[in-house]
């Protein structure tokens, strides 16, 4: 008479290893009780999402912090979703944005004792448990095809009844060992699946680190543990890989929550020990007043990518998730100046249950920050590194003269509260093209902004008065006085609130002098600081501007 290990031996002749030689290969860390061992698992199916970013992020932090091991493990077991390549590409990007593994898939190797870190590559360690499985009564092949599982899906849709492969819908679970025997040596087609104890009506308890308490339907679907190509599915790899690895907390997005009762049954039938869970918030956009998860076809911002060729600081960036992390980071960024993420300590009980709606605005002004915060020669190397990779125009004219770019980004650093002209590197260029011919002609082609309500004459003698008592030697008050002495004599008041007090009397404000001056040299209403444009285009240079204003202005 066959038993279930003859059925094991059957499907697997050529496993010999057991569960007790996987826990020898594979002993517990030797690590402090409350060290945290945390992964993270991409799959190889495209670009890094912003979303797994975030996740990488905390599973990161958590480790980090405890004093634990944070490692990378590639799930790479569903072959049709593949992207060639893009296993490697993601470890690069994540390494960018600072996630370097202790251990784990690097890419285009591994490092780490409890390898390997490639699903694909661990076809044995799974076919090992899956045999024990099989042995004990808990996994059984499956011959349905795939019009079985339509035809038996239509029917409970029909009887209006939970869908799956369950209890008595589960027909291969009740077929005999001789009978399994018998369709195995014939050459059908089969599957394995787990064979579920649990019954939904129940319920089973379980601590989630971000949700607290939980009651969740049990499991009772009898779930494919290994695919007819022989890798597993991704519920079984996450079991066997989870308790190999020895994973302390898997943080996943909330997604993922509806799987746990699944996993717990798993767990449980092994009788291994159940790591913690924190299912995280999903990041989200707002799209026409409705919360969606951010979508990899339909958002830019779900591509981390696309914060690079923006010209984003992956410093900022990261910032700006760990606002999503924490609710309280921003707060403590703001009082602790001098630190870094390095030195906050990430807490779970500080996370939003809800999705996190993408914030643009936000990541914009710590990038402002992050950027502002850099001397005019740091500025450069920022600049000139992302230019070289993303923005060929800018990067040539870097290097055509480092110096003088040097000196357009240290306009105002040094100062207590720094200029912050720029909230990411694809904005630079637009912002100083003035300083640079033939940028600055092809601007005063168009018509020049001046103040309609002022005569041209009056602001080609402004102008011609200017260029003529220019005087390079001034401190920048000592300047500004000037400049005002300068309106006075062409009747424009010195400071607004005079103008107001007596608009008859004047032509306008010491404002509109500047205006005039700011337009002539830069093309625009908007500029940095015009003292410091003086300092940086020379007498030469600004007189040449000022003639060609005052030409087209005599027109």
């Amino acid at each position: 008479m066959k038993t279930l290990n003859d059925l094991a031996e059957l499907i697997f002749p050529n496993i010999t290893t057991t569960i007790d030689d996987l826990e020898q290969r594979y002993p517990k860390r030797n690590l402090k009780s409350d060290a945290e061992v945390t992964r993270f698992a991409p799959s190889p199916t495209g670009f890094l999402h912003t979303g797994s970013l975030f996740t990488s992020l905390v599973a990161q932090k958590v480790a980090k912090q405890s004093g634990g091991v944070f490692y990378i493990r590639l799930e790479d077991t569903d072959t049709k979703r593949e992207v060639e390549g893009s296993g490697k590409e993601l470890i690069d990007q994540l390494k960018v944005f600072g996630v370097v593994p202790d251990e784990g898939y690097l890419g285009d190797k591994e490092d780490g004792n409890y390898g390997p870190y490639i699903q694909s590559q661990r076809a044995d360690i799974y076919k090992t448990v899956i045999k024990y499985l099989i042995t004990i009564g808990r996994a059984y092949p499956c011959f349905c095809s795939h019009e079985d599982l339509d035809e038996l899906r239509k029917s409970q849709e029909e009887n209006k009844v939970i869908p799956g492969y369950y209890g008595q819908y589960a027909r291969c679970r009740n077929l005999t060992i001789d009978e399994q025997f018998e369709k195995i040596e014939s050459g059908q087609p089969y599957v394995i699946r787990f064979k579920s104890m649990g019954n939904h009506e129940n319920k089973v308890e379980v601590d989630d680190l971000v949700r607290g308490h939980l009651l969740l339907s049990e499991n009772d679907q009898d779930i494919v543990i290994l695919k007819s190509d022989g890798l597993p599915t991704y519920h079984f790899a996450h079991l066997v890989d989870d308790h190999f690895m020895h994973t302390t907390c898997v943080t996943r997005g909330e997604e993922w929550l509806p799987s746990l009762p699944i996993h717990i049954e798993l767990f449980n039938t092994m009788g291994w020990e159940l790591p913690k869970y924190a299912h995280l918030p999903v990041i989200m956009k707002l799209d026409n007043g409705t919360r969606r998860k951010l979508s990899k076809r339909k958002d830019n911002e779900a591509a981390c990518s696309f914060f690079l060729k923006d010209g984003y600081p992956v410093y900022a960036f990261k910032q700006y998730l760990f606002t999503i992390a924490n609710s309280n980071y921003e707060e403590w960024q703001i009082s602790n100046k001098d630190k870094t993420i390095d030195d906050f300590t990430f807490s779970f009980d500080k996370m939003s249950l809800d999705g996190a709606l993408f914030d643009i605005d936000k990541l914009k002004y710590f990038s402002k920050e992050y950027l502002g915060s850099l001397s005019g020669e740091d500025m450069t190397k920022f600049v000139k590194n992302y230019a070289k990779e993303y923005n060929q125009e800018l990067y040539e004219l870097i290097v055509k003269d480092e110096n003088y770019f040097t000196e357009i980004m240290s306009i105002e650093k040094d100062k207590e509260n720094p200029r912050k002209d720029y909230e990411k590197c694809s904005d630079v260029l637009d912002k100083i093209k003035f300083f640079y011919e033939p940028y600055f002609s092809n601007i005063v082609s168009n018509d020049l902004p001046y103040n309609e309500n002022i005569d041209k004459n009056v602001i080609v003698e402004v102008l011609k008065d200017f260029s003529s008592t220019l005087d390079y030697s001034l401190s920048e008050q000592e300047w500004f006085n000037n400049l005002k002495i300068l309106g006075t004599r062409h009747k424009f008041a010195e400071s607004n609130k005079i103008y107001k007090q007596n608009k008859e009397a004047y032509l306008g404000s010491i404002n509109d002098v500047a205006e005039m001056v700011r337009i002539s040299l830069t093309g625009s209403k908007q500029s940095p600081n015009i003292y410091y444009i003086l300092k940086i285009l020379k007498e030469e240079e600004i007189k040449r501007r000022i003639q060609i204003s005052i030409d087209i202005l005599s027109k």
